[in-house]
């Protein structure tokens, strides 16, 4: 196989971006901003699997994690919160030390087969295992010779998913309360404003209690904030007490 000159020149760009990328992800502070530098990194490894005419793999590489995978851990980070601190206490005793062990020989297992693959030896094409097509080859040989490590493999990551669920599980020490309990607990404070409740969306309130109107972004009460039995009653206060003066407006149109 014969590199052509496009070629070295994409890998030449595309790969030093990409080991800084890989860096940043382990250096940058904020969860999404790594998130990011990892799609980006698994977008340039889908580019060079393309460029090697392992197109089936290339698309999964896209589709399957940088798709959907990465959208997964987004939306993990959305639900946890970015601003979230990560705790650093070891719930495993030992657990540090094992995990540097393992990355380190990981690590030194990848380098010697990359070693043993590459040094010494010419770069292989796929066009022979790719004559009947890709997807055809990939699946002869997956489904063929390297069936039983396919199936460890699928074992390891159900097994690993399972042990992530085991370890996120928490047992509820409090049972959660009601709806009516909840509203009893707010009678119960003593707080007119807890009993009430929080004013609806879209409206500016300065008091929540259920006889006061809110106020609508241009400053006058909100008419349908308030219940209309209360209204028949005579019970509505009036909110002329609580909406803003010249003065507190015209510091907001300052700020």
């Amino acid at each position: 196989m014969v590199i052509q000159t496009p070629e070295a020149v994409m890998f030449w760009v595309l790969a030093p971006v990409a080991v800084l990328a890989a860096l940043g992800m382990l250096l940058v502070k904020k969860a999404v901003h790594s998130a990011l530098l990892l799609a980006w990194v698994m977008i340039t490894l889908a580019i060079f699997y393309i460029a090697q005419d392992a197109v089936f793999l290339g698309i999964v590489q896209i589709v399957v994690y940088t798709g959907a995978v990465m959208m997964l851990f987004l939306f993990i980070l959305m639900l946890v919160g970015v601003d979230s601190s990560d705790s650093l206490t070891e719930t495993i005793r030992g657990l540090r030390p094992i995990a540097i062990t393992a990355a380190i020989g990981f690590g030194g297992l990848l380098t010697s087969l990359i070693g043993r693959a590459t040094v010494g030896r010419q770069p292989v094409g796929l066009e022979i295992a790719n004559v009947d097509g890709n997807v055809q080859g990939i699946a002869g040989l997956l489904f063929s010779k390297y069936v039983w490590p396919f199936e460890i493999v699928s074992a390891l990551l159900i097994t690993a998913a399972l042990g992530a669920m085991v370890l996120a599980h928490h047992q509820r020490t409090v049972a959660r309360p009601t709806q009516r309990e909840s509203a009893i607990a707010r009678f119960r404070s003593g707080s007119l404003a807890s009993a009430a409740g929080l004013p609806g969306p879209g409206v500016y309130a300065r008091h929540n209690a259920v006889d006061v109107p809110a106020l609508l972004p241009d400053g006058t009460p909100a008419p349908t904030s308030i219940s209309a039995t209360l209204k028949a009653r005579g019970d509505m206060l009036e909110s002329s007490q609580f909406q803003l003066d010249v003065v507190d407006t015209t510091v907001v149109e300052e700020k």
